[in-house]
């Protein structure tokens, strides 16, 4: 049964006060600034440090991440759903989705679950919310940044989706071409143009695993098209013109950059934010997606586990 869990906002996000997450329920609602946010955690138990996960979007349930529990070998993994979307509150104001509200909302999760110390994974949008937090705020305690389909450039995303797409069939062109030019998002054509794209560059499964599918099930739609946009590769809401890229040398904290082969966020662009961050790290996985973490599961987990035991073991102090 889920607890509903209150924070106040006289707590700073850099609270050093220590709390076993062993002593919280493991599930339950946080109160952030424009309501309840649900987390879970897996793994209280193990002593490592905790691995903090920030899902996609905006708007994208944790659900599809959920196979990293599989990172619990050694530390506490903890998943949210953002506000607006899962299993968390949906309140009909646009005025919320913001990225500086996101990352109040991220340093509200930190806080109470008093992460003195943690690894941050951000996949897609997660990508973008944990640079951001790390930017702006300069928090101290974050032992390594995991960066997974980077969405850290709104204009080279969109740039790269329109290289995707003119390897699609003449006729997909046409159809994405044609209902962008009209706006009709909704026409039952540009939806399955979506789908065959997706198909091809968000997830290879064929079925989707279950937890794919209650992602989609419970996605936050309206957060969706306010910030990103109407799909995947037409990036026409608030966030399309953020670029990161020339901040990123800012980062101080380790830093291993992923994506696929086919990834929407793909291995040059993934390696041009590599090439601006001294000291990171990328790992492309050859025959996948931007779901790379299911289509090479063992894979990820263990690329992801080598790569935080090593900032734990102090390997990267030398470069940061």
């Amino acid at each position: 049964m889920s607890i509903i869990l209150l924070l106040t906002g006289a707590q700073s996000c850099s609270d050093n006060a220590h709390k076993a997450l062993s002593t919280f329920p493991e599930e339950g609602y946080i109160q952030v600034t424009g309501g309840r946010i649900w987390y879970k955690i897996t793994g209280a138990d193990k002593p490592g440090i905790p691995l903090l996960v920030l899902h996609g979007g905006p708007g994208a349930p944790h659900d599809y991440l959920e196979n990293l529990e599989k990172l619990t070998t050694y530390r506490p993994v903890i998943f949210y759903d953002q506000l607006g979307c899962g299993n968390s509150d949906r309140p009909d104001d646009t005025a919320l989705w913001t990225i500086e509200r996101f990352i109040k909302e991220l340093c509200q999760v930190r806080t109470f679950l008093n992460l003195e110390k943690m690894h941050i994974l951000g996949q897609s949008w997660g990508s973008m919310l944990a640079v951001e937090y790390i930017l702006r705020k300069q928090p101290q305690g974050i032992v390594s940044l995991i960066l997974a389909g980077p969405f850290l450039s709104a204009p080279r995303w969109a740039a790269d989706q329109r290289t995707w797409i003119s390897e699609l069939p003449a006729a997909l062109q046409d159809t994405i071409n044609k209902y962008e030019a009209l706006g009709d998002y909704d026409a039952p054509a540009y939806q399955e143009a979506m789908v065959a794209y997706y198909a091809k560059h968000v997830c290879l499964l064929d079925p989707y695993p279950a937890s794919m599918n209650r992602t989609m099930e419970k996605m936050g739609v309206d957060v969706y098209r306010y910030m990103a946009g109407a799909s995947e590769f037409t990036l026409n809401g608030t966030l399309q013109s953020v670029d990161l890229t020339d901040k990123l040398h800012e980062i101080k904290c380790p830093v291993l950059f992923t994506c696929g082969e086919f990834d929407e966020a793909t291995p040059a662009t993934t390696a041009f934010y590599q090439s601006k961050l001294p000291g990171s790290e990328i790992h492309v996985f050859e025959g996948a997606s931007h779901s790379h973490h299911l289509e090479k599961e063992e894979e990820f987990i263990s690329v992801t586990e080598d790569f935080m035991k090593r900032a734990e073991a102090g390997t990267f102090e030398k470069r940061f």
